[in-house]
């Protein structure tokens, strides 16, 4: 379908969707967000795709945030309806069976930072800014950030930033364990895409069975999160894959991996 608010793109096993507000810094609206989800039910679909990066049109932003024009006249009743889209949709990204890479290019405020956590790792410019500002107007993060974010760089930090409404830099992003990896950013995407392709090469199954074991394992005790991996470890034999990646890495040659999903 056609999309007026992001740019979707598939080359070689790699899908891209580019938030496409430049001029609102590409803040989330609601149409936005339906067009974002009916993208990733897409990506879903699509057995051609290996791996998804997330990123933001212009310089300036990958996602600044919701539309507050749009934020300011919602009820109480309207704003949670807003969050829960935000909260499946955030849900949806997460659940896709392959690796989501988010190659932020500006601010990542808000929504921006929540959607950034809900990929499986960011790459980050080194002119951007990450943050949860909604303090600021008098309300609390609603797509995810309050969970999501202590998760990964533990409650102390995740308070202060919420608390204050601070911008961190990419920096500091990195320190804190936000960011995989800082780079110049006329390089940015160059970098995802090296890693994106790296990824892509590798099998469906195992790659799948590796994302599942690491989210429900890193919500349960060590003892449950080992069984999730006993059971992932087996799925992978169900693909011809296992047998391809032995026999080359045997053979001395580069694996040719073709298991399907759908196995």
């Amino acid at each position: 379908m056609a999309f007026e608010n992001i740019i979707f793109q598939v080359d070689a096993g790699i899908a891209t969707i580019t938030f496409n507000r430049p001029k609102a810094l590409n803040a989330l609206n609601q149409a936005l967000l339906t067009e974002f989800s009916k993208a990733l039910d897409e990506v879903g679909a699509d057995e051609s795709i290996r791996v998804l990066i997330l990123t933001g049109a212009g310089e300036k932003a990958f996602v600044a945030g919701a539309d507050i024009s749009e934020l300011a006249t919602f009820s109480s009743l309207q704003a949670k309806h807003f969050s829960k889209a935000g909260h499946a949709i955030i849900a949806k990204l997460q659940e896709l069976p392959i690796a989501v890479i988010a190659a932020v290019n500006g601010f990542a405020l808000g929504g921006g930072s929540e959607i950034a956590l809900g990929c499986d790792f960011i790459y980050a410019a080194d002119t951007a800014r990450f943050g949860l500002p909604e303090i600021g107007l008098g309300l609390i993060p609603g797509f995810g950030g309050t969970q999501r974010l202590p998760r990964l760089v533990g409650a102390n930090v995740a308070k202060e930033l919420t608390f204050t409404g601070r911008m961190m830099s990419a920096a500091e992003a990195v320190q804190v364990g936000l960011v995989n990896k800082m780079v110049p950013a006329a390089a940015l995407m160059e970098e995802v895409l090296k890693t994106a392709k790296d990824i892509a090469a590798k099998g469906r199954v195992s790659l799948r069975a590796a994302k599942q074991a690491i989210n429900r394992g890193s919500s349960v005790d060590l003892a449950t999160g080992c069984h999730i991996e006993i059971d992932a470890f087996a799925l992978c034999f169900t693909s011809p894959d296992a047998r391809e990646g032995t026999a080359a890495f045997l053979e001395k040659r580069k694996p040719q991996f073709k298991g399907s999903l759908k196995e």
